[in-house]
């Protein structure tokens, strides 16, 4: 949606969710100056308080208490995959508009019902990863839609380690149904492709599990075991609307480590993107002829996590659409689950659902920057 100018000054915000990630979202949220946090919540009221305190945010509580909450204008759900549309879904009652973390949701009928309800609504949907925000992926976009690498015809992406559970002290949900490489990992890699590339129209995939039982390897968890329910290597072909194509690999099972693999192949070039699970990163181009790489410094914010919050806060503010958005999101859920039922069925599995054009951000962009006031100058 495009929505309609609202409001001045910061655009308040709340917290669902004091697990690992809120840190990495707070360091920022906190010192942007168009966002104030007003409250942060979780179902567990004592870490919510915790965080709240290490971050000297105001307020903290239970997830009513930040819905409710009169200053609040966006819910950044920062919650386990299995809670992110029923999270959203309470925000969008109760007239929030919304940031989720990756993936939009578990399956294509409850995103398409969250994002039908949100429209009706008039409420603005946000979702993970905007690392596609970030100055390294935004350097080579603009790059890509310069011509510098003539028409873009394939590309092969890459993310393989020996899994979590080394060092994650609660890993169990990354195997869980919902998570797993492919859609723990994946929506990095496929919205970098869909921002360079437009919509996938079909996918084809094989996946497999080495283990069916995993042990947690640190944390005072270590030497538990737990079951693992989803494919931890998985192998895709996409082909998108103009007809390129792609491959990628997500995997857990790789004792050699190799992530944030993204190269994209053109008339007149290759183009090697930085780690699309990263905010900044050169760009590199091999050209025909070429004996090695050019390096190309990226240009823009490189800040990290809550990149699209701030978009969407000024996007508010201005009327304007934002970038990140529930329809981008929905339709890299829809090739995810495309991918899960072609490794079931064994075939092609066509996607249905479209991607809305990339906008890239001014280069002149800046998160620092207070732009939103609190009364007109």
């Amino acid at each position: 949606m495009s929505g309609v100018a609202t409001g001045r000054g910061p655009v308040g915000v709340a917290v669902i969710g004091a697990g690992n990630i809120s840190k990495q979202y707070l360091d920022n949220l906190m010192v942007f100056p168009d966002l104030k946090v007003h409250i942060i919540a979780d179902l567990f009221e004592e870490a919510a308080q915790a965080r709240a305190k290490e971050y000297g945010i105001p307020e903290w509580g239970g997830v009513e208490k930040a819905l409710n909450h009169p200053d609040v204008e966006i819910i950044v759900n920062l919650t386990i995959p299995a809670a992110h549309v029923e999270v959203a879904a309470a925000a969008v009652n109760a007239g929030k508009h919304v940031w989720t973390e990756k993936p939009f949701s578990l399956d294509r009928e409850s995103g398409l019902g969250l994002l039908k309800t949100a429209d009706a609504a008039g409420i603005r949907l946000g979702c993970a990863p905007d690392t596609f925000l970030g100055a390294g992926i935004q350097t080579a976009l603009r790059l890509i839609q310069r011509g510098d690498i003539g028409t873009p015809l394939t590309a092969m992406t890459m993310f393989q380690t020996p899994g979590p559970e080394s060092w994650h002290p609660n890993p169990a949900f990354l195997f869980q149904h919902g998570a797993g490489p492919l859609f723990d990992m994946g929506p990095y890699y496929l919205t970098a492709l869909v921002q360079a590339f437009g919509s996938i129209r079909k996918v084809a995939a094989v996946g497999s599990k080495a283990k069916d039982v995993r042990v947690i390897g640190s944390g005072p968890k270590a030497g538990q075991e737990f079951t693992v329910e989803v494919p931890t290597h998985v192998s895709a072909i996409a082909q998108f609307d103009g007809g390129a194509s792609s491959h990628s690999v997500f995997s857990f099972e790789s004792p050699r480590e190799r992530a944030g693999f993204v190269e994209i192949t053109g008339t007149e070039a290759t183009i090697s993107l930085p780690d699309p699970n990263e905010f900044d990163g050169d760009v590199r181009i091999w050209k025909a002829g070429d004996k090695d790489w050019t390096v190309i410094p990226a240009t823009g914010p490189a800040d990290g996590r809550g990149l699209g919050v701030l978009d969407m806060a000024r996007s508010i503010r201005a009327g304007v659409p934002h970038r990140a958005t529930g329809d981008l999101a929905y339709h890299v859920l829809d090739i995810m689950v495309s991918i899960s039922e072609s490794i079931d069925a064994g075939t092609f599995v066509d996607v249905e659902s479209s991607a809305p054009a990339s906008a890239a951000l001014p280069v002149d962009w800046e998160p620092s920057a207070q732009t939103l006031q609190e009364s007109l100058q």
